[in-house]
């Protein structure tokens, strides 16, 4: 392995799976191993705090430089950094997954923590192709609200019921507007599966 090799690393999941927690474990094991290390955030996220990044029950929390997009995030990185890890990498534009590669290739460790699906339940972009070309993916699990399954997909709740399909795709909350629910527990008024091939009709 070349000395100076890069790397993207992914940790992905439902909504209180334990996310950014992670990120911020690593974050701190490369800190202390001396390394030199940027954390950001998306300026759309301030649900918690505008300049720290921070988990949903508040147990962990690390200061954070914000970025307004991909380009921004690109032109702060500084020449000694090391390590960049950015949270609710679901937030940025899709090119933060051509930032993440050309950092790599540049031998920096990018390590990003995102949701991979959407409240509907469908890949949230640009997270299925920044996971396709990552070094390293872990998939985090919650526990689902209602039956304490595994849960690997978010509930949004509009006034107590499950939002509707056509609702807007970005909707900045947290416990108020989210929980983490499993496959057979999950809703979203208005979906319907398609059946995929005509015999099983």
């Amino acid at each position: 392995m070349a000395k100076h090799s890069g790397s993207i690393e992914v940790i992905c999941g439902s909504m209180f799976s334990g996310k950014t927690e992670e990120l911020l474990r690593r974050v701190r094991r490369a800190q202390i191993a001396g390394q030199c290390v940027q954390l950001f955030k998306p300026r759309l996220d301030d649900r918690y705090d505008k300049t720290q990044v921070v988990t949903h029950y508040g147990q962990a929390s690390a200061g954070a430089e914000i970025a307004d997009g991909s380009k921004d995030l690109c032109r702060r990185i500084r020449s000694e950094t090391s390590v960049i890890a950015i949270d609710e990498v679901q937030f940025f534009d899709d090119q933060v997954v051509d930032v993440c590669l050309y950092l790599a290739h540049k031998g920096k460790r990018v390590i990003a923590s995102g949701l991979d699906q959407d409240y509907r339940g469908d890949p949230f972009e640009p997270m299925p192709r920044l996971i396709a070309l990552a070094e390293q993916v872990d998939k985090l699990r919650a526990i689902c609200s209602l039956c304490g399954a595994p849960a690997s997909r978010t509930q949004r709740l509009i006034d107590g019921k499950p939002a509707r399909i056509d609702d807007p795709l970005i909707l900045v909350g947290g416990v108020e507007s989210y929980q983490a629910r499993c496959r057979r527990c999950h809703r979203v008024r208005g979906k319907r599966m398609r059946k995929p091939f005509a015999f099983l009709e």
